[in-house]
């Protein structure tokens, strides 16, 4: 079934479009959230959760991107997932590894200010994103959209190790230093 019919099921409220979803993308949110959570349960219970949230938010919004709506929502219901339950038992992995590395080229806070300025932020993203060749856009994406690992970018992209990490050390540093010929302040 296309996007748009699925879309359109939703708002008829008809709960068909919860396994329209499910048949079409489900593979595709578990991958993402599991990615970040690493087990299984907790996975398939974001996934869920994804579809409540794609449920609640059409209407009344209508998405022009469907998978890109359930990519960002179950990204950031598995990262809220994530750090709560990295809050009871401290331990190290992927997800931290890569944001405290995308953090080295990346502003912080939570200011209003800050919050105001992540539009900004997002458009110099997209810019920078959209100027890379695409194999290195692919290997950013993959570790920081989709925090997946070193190992597993080099596998499914069928580099090296090696390859992977320089190019995402280079990249990192084309992230900065446009970032700072942009004034937008690390």
């Amino acid at each position: 079934m296309e996007d748009q019919q699925i879309i359109e099921l939703y708002w008829q409220r008809s709960e068909e479009a919860i396994a329209q979803t499910a048949r079409k993308y489900g593979r595709y949110c578990h991958t993402i959230a599991y990615n970040i959570l690493q087990n299984q349960c907790d996975s398939d219970e974001c996934v869920n959760d994804t579809y409540m949230h794609a449920w609640n938010c059409i209407p009344p919004r209508r998405p022009t991107l469907f998978s890109a709506l359930l990519a960002a929502i179950t990204r950031n219901l598995a990262l809220d997932r994530y750090k709560r339950d990295r809050a009871r038992k401290r331990g190290g992995g992927q997800v931290e590894l890569a944001l405290d590395e995308l953090g080295e080229c990346l502003p912080g806070g939570q200011s209003e200010e800050a919050f105001i300025e992540n539009r900004v932020l997002t458009e110099a993203l997209n810019r920078f994103l959209a100027s890379l060749p695409e194999q290195s856009r692919k290997i950013f994406m993959l570790r920081y959209w989709y925090l997946c690992s070193v190992g597993k970018i080099a596998q499914s992209l069928g580099l090296s190790e090696s390859g992977v990490k320089m190019s995402l050390l280079r990249t990192r540093r084309q992230l900065k230093t446009m970032l700072q010929k942009e004034g937008i302040h690390l």
